[in-house]
């Protein structure tokens, strides 16, 4: 009986030291990777002077936290105003690429246009063209079409470096999907556009959600246009909005800073959580070729 009992005995031993070896060596990382939002998150609810005196413990609290730090985001700034420029331009642009880069996407993957390879290369290559060297042309462009200082400017501006990228990286996620499927389409009875729209793009729905995912993240997270098309302070984005507000000459205003960031960061954050999977499997797909 002892006997049979020992080899499931040790194969668990060996399953508990397997797995505090993996939990060993993820836990540095995950430590370096939360730390930063329980900094903001503490910071964001301390009085400045448990900030500012070096004597305090700094990870914790010494004094009672407060909401005074939100009190001046949200009724001594437009922050509110931030928020909603920032998710609505995040919003108008992913849809533009979307729109955009998907069928350019299809098109040099699937239709064997002449020099489809070279045109996606060259339609990567711009992105990777500097924002700054492209400031002089866009805003030329922002002035003629009347839209400075207003926050419509960057959602004319920002599909400038979203949809290279996605348009690339479509391009190898289509070339991922198995020719016979869009074939058994056709013979079904699908035209070309019918097989794209019916088998095509469910099959793809990964690449399209990795590229509104990245369309989004840049969005929300540009500065230098945001911060030389728009200057009125309601206009103005939360990357924009938050440093040009609350860092006021030597004066920071850290809980305030610290909160504006959480506010923003956290529930995107845990957004993307619920989209990792489809996040991976089109990243991979997409450079798979």
């Amino acid at each position: 009986m002892a006997r049979a009992m020992a080899p499931p005995m040790t194969q668990r031993r060996k399953s508990i030291r397997r797995h505090l070896l993996i939990y060993a060596a993820i836990t540095p990382y995950v430590v370096i990777a939360v730390f930063p939002i329980y900094w903001m998150a503490i910071t964001a609810f301390k009085q400045d002077p448990d900030l500012y005196r070096m004597e305090h413990f700094p990870f914790w609290f010494n004094l009672a936290p407060t909401l005074r730090n939100f009190k001046i985001l949200f009724y001594q700034t437009h922050y509110g105003d931030w928020i909603w420029n920032t998710f609505t331009i995040s919003a108008w642009v992913a849809l533009i690429t979307l729109v955009t880069a998907v069928p350019a996407g299809y098109a040099l993957a699937r239709l064997k246009l002449p020099g489809a390879e070279n045109t996606g290369i060259a339609i990567f290559l711009t992105y990777l063209v500097p924002p700054i060297i492209l400031f002089l042309p866009l805003s030329r462009i922002v002035a003629e079409l009347g839209l400075q200082d207003s926050w419509w400017a960057l959602v004319v501006v920002y599909p400038t470096f979203t949809i290279p990228f996605c348009t690339w990286l479509l391009m190898g996620f289509f070339k991922t999907v198995p020719m016979e499927i869009e074939e058994a389409a056709r013979v079904d009875g699908c035209g070309q556009a019918g097989a794209f729209l019916r088998v095509i793009l469910p099959i793809s729905l990964p690449g399209v959600l990795t590229s509104v995912i990245f369309a989004f993240t840049l969005s929300m997270q540009d500065f230098l246009y945001g911060l030389a098309f728009v200057s009125p302070g309601d206009q103005k984005p939360v990357p924009v909005g938050v440093p040009t507000e609350l860092i006021r000459g030597d004066i920071y205003y850290w809980g305030s800073l610290m909160g504006a960031a959480l506010l923003v960061g956290l529930p995107v954050a845990i957004l993307y959580n619920f989209f990792l999977d489809r996040f991976i499997q089109g990243i991979t797909g997409g450079i798979g070729k």
